[in-house]
């Protein structure tokens, strides 16, 4: 399926049209769904009327309560795949404040119980020193001093013993030379700190692995419980909400998470690389 971004508000109008229609045509009231579904008439209501985006589980009970099948069963299982997709993109958040995106941000994580973060390219916000984030930041026009204090307020978070973290990075997130050295080898060092925090599990994946690694990393991406997946891009994130794709991730996240190094090794890596920004030049 080929997925456009400005189809996915769309889909969901469509989705919304198409579950109501199916339904009269078999001739039930929203009530008798409801029932037939284990759902609430409310649900039920919102669903058709655009105000709440299904689950593919909930179009799958639907679909099966009002006993749809063949092609247009799976127009419609293709509408819901789109709707629960989501498109952010960098311009956008721009305009409306960086600032604004780390709200958000925010809000996801207070609502979030198990995280899992797939760093293949850089460090993400939430392990980063000022001096990191502020140079993660450096493309963007304007003062960003609002968007730095947000992000490194979010850090508090990895204190909540409710939540609990792991992070994969790859040696090229962990040395690629964002900062100066001297910024770079606090960088390390503040990750070796975080990796003693006793609900966080912070895991390198350094290249010289013994054996073949059959897996490639593509993107960075964020698992947020089963509930959703982020997957960022250069020009902005994908917002997964479908059960398969949340289920892949996961699938991929525990395959990279074979091949990291945890506890003291991993420590030990980060010291050593932390040495060799730090080390006099020739």
């Amino acid at each position: 399926m080929t997925l456009e971004p400005e189809s996915l508000g769309q889909s969901r109008s469509d989705l919304a049209e198409a579950l109501r229609s199916e339904r009269r045509r078999a001739g039930l009231t929203q009530t008798r769904l409801a029932q037939r579904c284990n759902m609430s008439q409310t649900k039920i209501s919102n669903i058709e009327s655009g105000k709440l985006t299904p689950t593919i589980v909930d179009v799958e009970l639907i679909l099966e309560a009002i006993e749809t099948e063949g092609p247009v069963t799976t127009k419609i299982l293709a509408l819901a795949r789109t709707a629960n997709t989501e498109w952010q993109n960098d311009w956008a958040s721009q305009r409306r404040g960086l600032d604004k995106k780390q709200n958000e941000l925010a809000r996801l994580e207070a609502v979030t119980t198990e995280f899992r973060f797939f760093l293949p390219t850089m460090i993400t916000g939430l392990l980063a020193t000022p001096d990191y984030v502020r140079a993660s930041l450096a493309r963007n026009p304007g003062d960003m001093s609002k968007v730095v204090a947000k992000k490194l307020e979010r850090q508090r978070i990895l204190l909540d013993s409710s939540k609990s973290f792991t992070f994969l990075l790859t040696e090229q997130a962990v040395r690629w030379p964002l900062a100066s050295p001297i910024a770079m080898a606090m960088q390390l060092d503040r990750l070796a700190s975080v990796s003693r925090i006793p609900n966080v599990r912070l895991g390198v994946i350094p290249l010289g692995i013994a054996g073949p690694v059959t897996e490639t990393p593509l993107s960075v991406f964020t698992v947020y419980d089963r509930r959703l997946v982020q997957v960022e891009t250069h020009t902005g994130a994908l917002i997964l909400r479908d059960h398969r794709d949340i289920s892949t991730y996961r699938d991929d996240f525990e395959r990279y998470e074979s091949y990291a190094v945890f506890g003291d090794d991993c420590r030990e890596l980060l010291a050593e690389w932390a040495k060799i920004f730090t080390r006099p030049r020739q």
